[in-house]
């Protein structure tokens, strides 16, 4: 065979090779293909993931797991995963997604590839009736706790330890349903959470003499999808479809079936995102 054949020959197979990587490297399609997309969902965080008297997954985040599965064309498989465990059940490949309310921080974006917001959450004071507590102000000095690695939880323990109280004090839980638990049977006097979160626990009727007494003061927390860092054609794919989910209508109707009120804007004021 002449050299120029071989060349030829050569450069054919590399190219061949060279797409069929790049084929297998795109997660996309490899959903697709598979018919299956693994949603990471926290399932301990009503209204967005709960289960109902049947031990179904439901909430707002395991609806939008299935709207994207839908428009994928695949069947959606909701994996519970604790907050903490989020980013490593990406990164170990045991779910494809993840769709847990994240909180979009710089420090998480340099490990996973993080989507425009899908939802926004304001942040406020829950506390007990017989605490005396009446803002956010009054949490210094007190024992209080939060959910491990959620947005909440890594800034109330950075302003307990700049007030540097005596009495004070952080405790960190490993879920949503055990901190709730702790501020109801007074292990601690108060927690930050979601209006989302704050209401349903109150609605629910399962912790006695819980109240709210006002926002706490943080920024909007703007949560994002999340996939692999370097899945750049499904991070396109997941900010048309959040795009599509507000435009259609479909984001404003899950709000108002899992939470109610007035529709959070996604996009922070002044800044193109």
């Amino acid at each position: 065979m002449k050299l120029k054949t071989l060349v030829l020959v050569a450069a054919g197979a590399f190219g061949l090779y060279a797409t069929q990587a790049v084929h297998a490297a795109d997660k996309l399609d490899s959903i697709i293909e598979s018919g299956k997309l693994r949603c990471a969902v926290v399932l301990d965080f009503p209204p967005m993931g709960s289960r109902d008297a049947s031990n179904n997954p439901i909430g707002f985040d395991v609806d939008y797991c299935n709207d994207l599965a839908k428009v994928l064309g695949v069947k959606a498989e909701v994996v519970e995963t604790p907050f903490a465990d989020r980013i490593p059940a990406l990164t170990s490949n045991r779910v494809d997604v993840i769709v847990g309310s994240t909180s979009d921080t710089l420090e998480r974006a340099k490990t996973v590839g993080m989507t425009i917001p899908y939802f926004a959450f304001q942040m406020v004071v829950l506390t007990r009736e017989d605490t005396g507590i009446k803002g956010y102000a009054d949490l210094k000095g007190r024992p209080v706790g939060n959910t491990s690695s959620t947005f909440e939880a890594i800034a109330l323990e950075k302003d307990v330890k700049a007030w540097n109280s005596p009495k004070g004090s952080f405790r960190a839980y490993q879920n949503q349903a055990d901190t709730i638990l702790a501020v109801s049977q007074g292990h601690v006097d108060a927690t930050v959470v979601t209006s989302t979160v704050a209401y349903a626990s109150i609605k629910s009727g399962k912790y006695k003499g819980l109240k709210v007494v006002g926002n706490a003061p943080y920024v909007v927390d703007y949560v994002s999808l999340a996939a692999k860092r370097s899945e750049y054609g499904l991070i396109h794919y997941l900010n048309l479809f959040v795009n599509q989910q507000v435009r259609s209508g479909r984001y404003a109707e899950l709000f108002q079936k899992w939470v109610g009120g007035k529709v959070p804007e996604l996009m922070v004021p002044g800044v193109y995102y």
